[in-house]
């Protein structure tokens, strides 16, 4: 068996098993004895190597996150697998402000939507998620989003750019910082747009702070395919290079993986704190987002109701003109790793 020198892995901030496993230490610890090194993409100097995180072009490469760059990336030709998908649902909030007297999903026709728009991106997730929660609200009360007006919210430069140099200013600093992030918010507030999608602990605190009016959690409806988004499921994928060349490294990572699930199912305070430092909040939005039982929903496999959603997204990315075309969600899933080491672990149980 070749030997792996370096594994390349990244994560969303929002909850993942891997996270937790390269946040606790875990993943660096099981490939310790084989002399692989462990280097996170989006803490790499080069911003191609951090581009990695959304177009997966990197040999010997895992991700766990958001769906839709890891469908986009497949959509394009990339030479991946999916291996398992994980589930935690979380707040998806279309909101409004007081002022605009909106309290219904049915009072948006006709309204403005605000919908980032980044110009110089592979793939622009932002606008993506945005869209997916706004139709799925909307289907509910048999509108379409052409039955609101989109206003668009454009900026400049790359989810990958770094970030700038410190210039001894830490408020201008802040304010630059949210501009580049916040735009929709900011016409919101303004009075310029009636509606925006905020979503997780960030959006939740969002709400909080501005004093926002939520029309609608999408995040908590009871059918799952209109909970589905960026983040439900989230998925966990590799290149083919690693899984033809270095199928033990493979096996470790999902072994680590549903070691670190199985971990967190136990230990709730240490994992809600390992996942609002991820996602760089306090403790009470990260709950306040995902919920109290946070630490139980860590669960990942290959469940045929994600693989429906996961579908549904990929039609929608198409649809949408976000991919060139859809695909079989199936035939992107490799389901050979996840099956082998589940027989081995029912075999020494």
């Amino acid at each position: 068996m070749n030997k792996l020198d370096t594994l390349w892995y990244t994560h969303s901030p929002d909850p993942t098993g891997l996270g937790l496993a390269a946040l606790s230490g875990r993943l660096v610890d099981a490939f310790r004895t084989a002399g692989t090194q462990i280097q996170a993409l989006r803490e790499s100097c080069d911003k191609e190597v951090r581009e990695a995180h959304f177009d997966h072009h990197l040999s010997n490469s895992v991700r766990h996150g958001g769906n839709i760059p890891a469908i986009w990336a497949r959509a394009e030709g990339r030479p991946t697998r999916l291996l398992a998908m994980s589930w935690i649902d979380e707040v998806q909030l279309i909101v409004t402000t007081p002022e605009t007297g909106i309290k219904s999903i049915k009072e948006l026709r006709n309204k403005r939507f605000g919908l980032p728009k980044w110009a110089d991106v592979q793939i622009d997730f932002l606008r993506a998620r945005a869209l997916r929660g706004l139709e799925n609200a909307l289907r509910l009360e048999a509108m379409e989003v052409s039955d609101m007006e989109l206003v668009d919210y454009p900026y400049g430069g790359t989810y990958s750019d770094a970030p700038s140099r410190y210039t001894g200013d830490p408020l201008g600093s802040l304010r630059r910082r949210r501009r580049r992030r916040n735009q929709e918010l900011i016409g919101l507030l303004r009075g310029d747009i009636d509606a925006i999608y905020l979503k997780g602990a960030h959006g939740a605190q969002l709400v909080d702070e501005f004093g926002l009016e939520v029309i609608m959690d999408v995040g908590s409806h009871p059918d799952p395919l209109v909970r589905s988004n960026v983040g439900t499921p989230r998925t966990l994928t590799v290149d083919q290079h690693l899984i033809d060349h270095h199928p033990d490294a493979v096996r470790v990572i999902l072994e680590t993986l549903l070691q670190t699930e199985r971990w967190a199912w136990s230990h709730p305070e240490e994992t809600r704190n390992m996942v609002a430092r991820s996602l760089n909040c306090s403790e009470y939005w990260a709950v306040a987002a995902y919920g109290a039982d946070l630490h139980q929903r860590f669960h990942s496999n290959l469940d045929e109701g994600s693989i429906r959603s996961l579908q549904s997204l990929a039609d929608f990315l198409a649809r949408w003109g976000f991919t060139s075309s859809s695909f079989n969600i199936q035939d992107w899933i490799d389901p050979q790793p996840m099956q082998k080491l589940l027989r081995t672990v029912h075999a020494a149980s």
